[in-house]
């Protein structure tokens, strides 16, 4: 009798002939063929997707490119988290850390395929329940492309019981990740969830249009399709939010990380040199407090914000961030400059409203009103308001912000990130054929 389980095409904490296991249920549990036959089963799969997710991605998305961003610094003594503070060509391709991404990732993405798959076959005969349950495992899988994209040049985008995966680029994948967007906002606008997915999925904290809207918004981005960028951002809701929530059963797993176990603790000044910060930004209270640790001559924070505590929620995105990509969109497509700081400005200047209590309370904007200026603006906005989201590695690249040396080992601390893309992890390469070279740097 099987268990539920993925099967990828990578090995993790169970080899097999060239794939891997991956079990998130357990002995006493309903049967993978349960799971994926039944209606009943649909329900569990999407909220074990969300749960699954919300800690085993989350933490792994925001911890080790966090340390590759200068967010966080790694404080442990285990070699995994040195090898990511030394960056460069020092990150080995045994690191645990860019294995962990990698497969916390593939396992999400292989949950949504069966549940977009099977869900067409098992609600057939319920159209609403079934187009939530695809909308929703499309929204998952296009959430897992981009965080492996964030972190890797190349990947697979299907998984198999088979193994050995073939890699696609990473401009593919999010073309592949757009369409599935893109598909799931169309069905929800013909036949909106049924309120028993709705009830039993979502809940009251997680609006499923605004969670596929924004990341439409974010992953155009990501791919330079600025005009689409701007017409799904247009869409999300910013008075609402979207959240990740915990307790003591689920616990927040980077306040796991960070004050139970200890392994990172946050940079100063969001982790950014001079000029890229301003002193008197609210967020600085939001997101750091003290006591202060000096550790290596680097001054770091104590954690607050999303993090202090087992039971606090996490963004699935932040309004803010949507407010950004409009201003974005708007500077890299040769629009109109005043209304691009108008968006800048709505979050610079805020003092009321955010539905995260997120407050820059700065003044306007002051500096040159040119394309180069701005973009630079919303680097900084960005880095501030979605410090320790996950993002800035994308961001680092997208924004043209210094590359590390290739031939300075480890990378000095004066660079604002020590990686350009990690290396593939070395069990990915033994057991599928398909893995390409690793990135320079």
């Amino acid at each position: 009798m099987k268990k539920l389980a993925i099967y990828i095409g990578i090995t993790a904490a169970v080899l097999s002939a060239g794939s891997c296991k991956l079990d998130y249920g357990n002995p006493n549990g309903p049967t993978e063929d349960q799971i994926i036959t039944s209606r009943e089963g649909m329900f569990t799969l999407a909220v074990g997707l969300k749960q699954f997710y919300s800690q085993g991605c989350m933490q792994n998305l925001i911890n080790g490119p966090g340390v590759t961003t200068r967010e966080l610094k790694g404080v442990s003594t285990f070699t995994n988290v040195p090898e990511l503070e030394a960056g460069g060509t020092s990150l080995p391709t045994f690191n645990a850390n860019i294995l962990n991404l990698w497969t916390a990732m593939l396992r999400a993405m292989g949950m949504a395929d069966n549940l977009i798959t099977h869900s067409k076959q098992v609600v057939a005969d319920d159209l609403p329940t079934q187009t939530g349950l695809v909308a929703f495992g499309s929204l998952f899988k296009a959430m897992t492309i981009s965080g492996l994209a964030t972190a890797y040049e190349q990947f697979p985008t299907t998984t198999s019981v088979s193994g050995n995966m073939p890699f696609v680029t990473r401009t593919v994948a999010l073309e592949q990740a757009i369409t599935l967007l893109d598909d799931a906002a169309t069905a929800l606008a013909a036949n909106p969830p049924s309120a028993e997915f709705n009830s039993r999925v979502l809940g009251s904290n997680f609006i499923l249009l605004d969670c596929i809207n924004a990341y439409r918004a974010r992953i155009n981005m990501m791919l330079g399709r600025y005009p689409q960028s701007l017409a799904a951002a247009n869409l999300v809701n910013l008075a609402t939010k979207s959240t990740f929530d915990y307790n003591v059963n689920s616990q927040n797993p980077i306040y796991t990380q960070i004050i139970l176990s200890a392994n990172f603790k946050p940079r100063a000044n969001f982790g950014l040199p001079a000029g890229l910060y301003e002193a008197n930004d609210g967020r600085l209270a939001f997101y750091l407090a003290t006591p202060d640790v000096v550790v290596g001559g680097e001054t770091l924070k104590t954690v607050k914000g999303f993090f202090d505590a087992l039971d606090k929620s996490i963004p699935v995105y932040m309004p803010d961030e949507v407010r950004l990509l409009k201003a974005e969109a708007i500077i890299r497509s040769g629009g109109d400059l005043n209304t691009a700081k108008t968006h800048i400005d709505a979050v610079r200047t805020q003092t009321s409203g955010d539905p995260f209590n997120v407050y820059p309370g700065l003044p306007a904007y002051t500096g040159p009103l040119t394309p180069d200026a701005l973009l630079t603006e919303v680097y900084k906005q960005r880095s501030a308001e979605l410090f320790m989201q996950g993002l800035r590695l994308e961001d680092s690249r997208r924004f043209g912000r210094p590359q590390p040396p290739t031939n300075v080992n480890p990378v000095p601390v004066t660079f604002e990130r020590n990686r350009n893309f990690y290396p593939y992890p070395d069990q990915e390469r033994l057991n599928n054929t398909n893995t390409p070279a690793d990135p320079a740097i």
